[in-house]
């Protein structure tokens, strides 16, 4: 079957920012929002797969913009956001994508392990929402997307500290639908399940995995890192305009 997906005027020329845009879903948010005609900035370590990225959308309307920053550096953090604001004006939408979900036990986690964790997991999602919402304001509305996932509703093991930081998302989509809501600010959850990404197939998908795959999904088709951007475009678009406080699951329809 022939699929063909949305276009959304709405996100022609409005400033996107991501975190953790370089590989991966993050580049898959910055593709597709480019590709929309937004003005997008994304931030990352990632000064290679930045640049291979960028490589492939030079036919881009508005060719992306690279801010190299550490999310779990506050000031660089906050400076990148500057940096972006001043190439592609207001932040009119916020991912907050960047994350690690390298695997750990309870046993040998330090407060230090603990503390970098909550930091490139959950702690940036707050402050980059925190530094955008003046640019939001003054435009009279906005979206800010933060990425959970479904592996802490799946009890998964091996990554505890990724999975507390994960559920706390949502608390911090409910914490502040009601507050930013009233200023026309959407907030809300896009929560993916196993996405196959180049470091997926590399580190962890087998044929163990697969057949997992298959056995718990509803559809039968491997869930990709564009799935997920075009649930994000949609909820940066004008047409989510009432979603707020929501959690928008796309995992396959896991069981």
């Amino acid at each position: 079957m022939t699929s063909t997906y949305a276009n959304y005027p709405s996100l022609r020329d409005r400033s996107v920012l991501v975190s953790g845009g370089a590989t991966g879903i993050g580049a898959a948010f910055v593709e597709h929002f480019a590709r929309q005609g937004a003005k997008v900035a994304f931030l990352d370590i990632d000064e290679a797969g930045a640049q291979a990225l960028l490589a492939t959308l030079q036919d881009a309307a508005h060719v992306p913009v690279f801010q190299r920053c550490d999310v779990t550096d506050l000031d660089a953090l906050h400076g990148a956001i500057d940096a972006a604001r001043e190439r592609i004006g207001p932040i009119a939408a916020l991912v907050n994508n960047a994350a690690n979900d390298v695997r750990h036990a309870i046993g040998s986690t330090t407060a230090e392990a603990f503390d970098r964790s909550m930091a490139v997991n959950l702690r940036h999602q707050y402050f980059a929402t925190q530094a955008v919402l003046p640019d939001m304001r003054a435009l009279g509305g906005g979206s800010v997307i933060c990425l959970g996932s479904i592996g802490w509703m799946k009890k998964n093991g091996a990554y505890p500290l990724y999975a507390m930081a994960k559920a706390a998302v949502h608390g911090l989509v409910n914490g502040l639908a009601r507050e930013l809501g009233h200023e026309r600010i959407r907030i809300n959850a896009l929560v993916p399940g196993w996405t196959i990404t180049d470091k997926q197939r590399r580190l962890w998908l087998d044929a163990a995995g697969e057949e997992e795959i298959a056995r718990m999904q509803c559809l039968p088709d491997l869930l990709m890192a564009e799935d997920l951007a075009r649930m994000a475009l949609f909820l940066a678009a004008d047409d989510s305009r009432m979603c707020t406080g929501q959690s928008f699951i796309v995992d396959g329809g896991w069981v």
